[in-house]
């Protein structure tokens, strides 16, 4: 995970996970948007590699290896993504109010992640 696993905790990222309030529906500017933003080009890249193993005939065991790798690139990126929300959006909601739905619905998710 490397740099995930590094990301500042500060209140500072409180703010840049808030909502707008000009936007009917949620959304956020993420910390670390542009990293964000070039790991996820490089799993696009890793994607287009296994597309191109696959129309190429490749050994099934190294596709495999390939998707297993991309697999934890994106869990990687989940990972920074829920960081961040719990360290931002879900800390601001305890802070401000019980936080009790910002809870539920971070427990819900990782629910999701974890299936």
């Amino acid at each position: 995970m490397g740099r995930a696993s590094q990301t500042s905790t500060s209140s500072a990222e409180c703010e840049a996970c808030s909502p707008s309030e000009s936007l009917p529906d949620k959304r956020v500017q993420q910390p670390g948007k542009k990293a964000l933003v070039n790991r996820l080009r490089r799993i696009e890249g890793q994607i287009g590699g296994v597309l191109s193993m696959v129309e190429d005939d490749r050994y099934c065991v190294d596709i495999l290896m390939q998707i297993s790798a991309v697999k934890s690139a994106l869990d990687g990126v989940a990972i920074q993504i829920l960081s961040a929300h719990a360290n931002g959006c879900v800390r601001k909601a305890v802070k401000e109010d019980d936080g009790a739905e910002a809870i539920e619905e971070l427990l819900g998710v990782i629910r999701k992640m974890i299936r």
